[in-house]
C-alpha cells in the first residue's frame, strides 16, 4: 500500500511517501518557512536533496506543493494521485477521546477540532493538513495517527496530578504525554528482541524535545512528558520539572507575566539556558571538551535527569527487562549514552563501551550477560505513522 505521511508542524510540514509493503520511501521532503519565505527541501528515492525555493503562505499551499513536485514529470514519483492509496496525517493531540489510529471522517474532524486547546501551535495546522488533502486528493481514505495514543493506557495513579480534582473533571487537566508514535514504535521492536515474556521496556526518546516512556507488555504505564511537552527531562531549551513557585518568584522579580514565563521555560531554558553555549547537544560537547564549564554542567545535568526517570520506571514497573536510547542524541550520542548508563550498574547493566562506540544503526549496548539489555533503537515515526494507516483502512 502506498501511504502519503504527512506532519504538520507550526511553520513546517514534513511527508514521505511510503510502500507499507516493501517499506521502501520512494519520496520525502521538507516544506519549511511557511508563511514567511518559504522553501522546499525534496528527496527522490535515495538521490541527493534538491532545495526549491517555493512560496507557501499556509499549510494549504504546503499541501499543493507536495502534490506538485510528487506528480512532476522530472522530479515526481507517481504519475497520477490515484497511486496514493492512503494518507496517514500525524496529529499532535488526540485528548481522552483517541487511544488509537482514527479512520478521518466528519465527525471525527470535528471531535478532533475540540482538541486544539491542548496543541495550540499543532493541533490546528494539522487540521488544515487534513482539509487540504480532503479537498486536492478527494476520495482517498485519511487517517489520523495520535502522538498522545499509546499513552492513554496509563492509569490513573500515573496521569493525575496533585490539583482539585474539579480541574480533571472540567478541564481533562491530566498527564497525556508524546513522542507515543516512536514510543510504541522502538518498544515493539525491543519486544521481538527480547526472549522474554511480557517484557518491561523504558524507552529514552532524546533529542531536542525528550521524553521516556515506561512501557510494560506493550503498554505505556508512565512517560515523562505531561499535560503538555515542557514537564518531564531537562531538554534542549525546555526546562523540565520545575518547582510551580519559581514562575510567581521571577514573575515578581523581573515584572513578567505568564505568558513570558512560559516563553523563558519553553524556548530559553534547558541545555541552552543553562549553558549559555547552545541547544545543540554537538556543540555543548565541544565546548566542555575545550573546558567550558556550563557546558559540561548542562550535559552532566541532562544524562543525570535521564537516570532518574530510569530508576524511577524500574520503579514503577517493579522491574526492567530491557532500557532503549532512540531518536537524534539516543541514537549518536555515544558519550551521554555511556554516562547514563553509568548510573545504572545496580540494575544489573553491564555496559559494552566497544559496541556503544557507533551511532545511528541498531545494536546493543550492554555485554553478554547484562541482567538488564540495553540497546540503541533508530526510530522512524513516518514508518510507524504510515504502517498503522495501512492497518486501519485494511480493517
Amino acid at each position: 500500500m502506498n501511504v502519503l505521511v504527512i506532519n504538520c508542524g507550526s511553520s513546517s510540514l514534513k511527508f514521505q511517501l511510503i510502500d507499507t509493503e516493501t517499506e521502501q520511501v520512494s519520496a520525502k521532503g521538507l516544506c519549511e518557512r511557511i508563511g514567511i519565505d518559504g522553501q522546499l527541501i525534496y528527496q527522490k528515492n535515495s538521490n541527493e536533496k534538491e532545495v526549491i525555493a517555493q512560496e507557501m503562505p499556509t499549510h494549504a499551499e504546503a499541501i499543493q506543493v507536495v502534490i506538485n513536485i510528487l506528480t512532476d514529470k522530472d522530479l515526481g514519483v507517481i504519475s497520477s494521485l490515484d497511486e496514493i492509496d492512503a494518507i496517514g496525517h500525524r496529529v499532535a493531540h488526540g485528548g481522552e477521546k483517541f487511544s488509537k489510529p482514527a479512520f478521518i471522517t466528519e465527525e471525527v474532524f470535528n471531535e478532533l477540532g475540540a482538541c486544539n486547546e491542548l496543541a495550540p501551535l499543532h493541533n490546528p495546522v494539522n487540521l488544515i493538513g487534513i482539509k487540504a488533502c480532503d479537498e486536492f486528493i478527494p476520495n482517498t481514505p485519511m487517517v489520523a495517527v495520535f502522538d498522545t495514543a499509546f499513552h492513554q493506557s496509563m492509569p490513573e495513579r500515573a496521569y493525575l496530578y496533585g490539583l482539585p480534582s474539579r480541574y480533571y473533571d472540567q478541564y481533562k487537566i491530566r498527564r497525556y504525554g508524546f513522542h507515543g508514535t516512536s514510543h510504541k514504535f522502538v518498544s515493539d521492536r525491543a519486544s521481538e528482541l527480547l526472549s522474554v515474556h511480557n517484557p518491561k521496556i523504558i524507552v529514552c526518546h532524546l533529542g531536542n524535545g525528550s521524553s521516556i516512556c515506561a512501557v510494560n507488555n506493550g503498554k505505556s504505564v508512565d512517560t515523562s512528558m505531561g499535560f503538555t511537552p515542557l514537564e518531564g527531562l531537562v531538554m534542549g531549551t525546555r526546562s523540565g520539572d520545575v518547582d510551580p513557585a519559581i514562575l510567581s518568584y521571577i514573575a515578581e522579580k523581573e515584572n513578567m507575566s505568564i505568558s513570558e514565563i512560559m516563553e523563558v521555560l519553553n524556548k530559553k531554558s534547558g541545555v541552552a539556558g543553562i549553558s549559555d553555549v547552545s541547544s545543540d547537544f554537538r556543540d555543548l560537547e565541544e565546548a566542555a571538551n575545550l573546558g567550558n564549564r556550563k557546558a559540561k554542567i548542562a550535559l552532566d545535568i541532562f544524562s543525570y535527569r535521564v537516570a532518574k526517570y530510569i530508576g524511577g520506571y524500574a520503579a514503577a514497573m517493579n522491574g526492567v527487562d530491557s532500557i532503549v536510547f532512540t531518536a537524534g542524541i539516543g541514537e549518536n550520542a555515544i558519550t551521554i549514552r555511556k554516562e547514563i548508563c553509568s548510573y545504572l550498574t545496580y540494575l544489573g547493566v553491564v555496559f559494552d563501551q566497544e559496541a556503544n562506540n557507533t551511532r545511528g544503526s541498531e545494536r546493543e549496548i550492554s555485554k553478554k550477560g547484562s541482567k538488564v539489555k540495553v540497546f540503541v533503537i533508530p526510530t522512524n515515526e513516518e514508518l510507524a505513522i504510515a504502517n498503522e494507516t495501512a492497518a486501519v483502512i485494511q480493517l
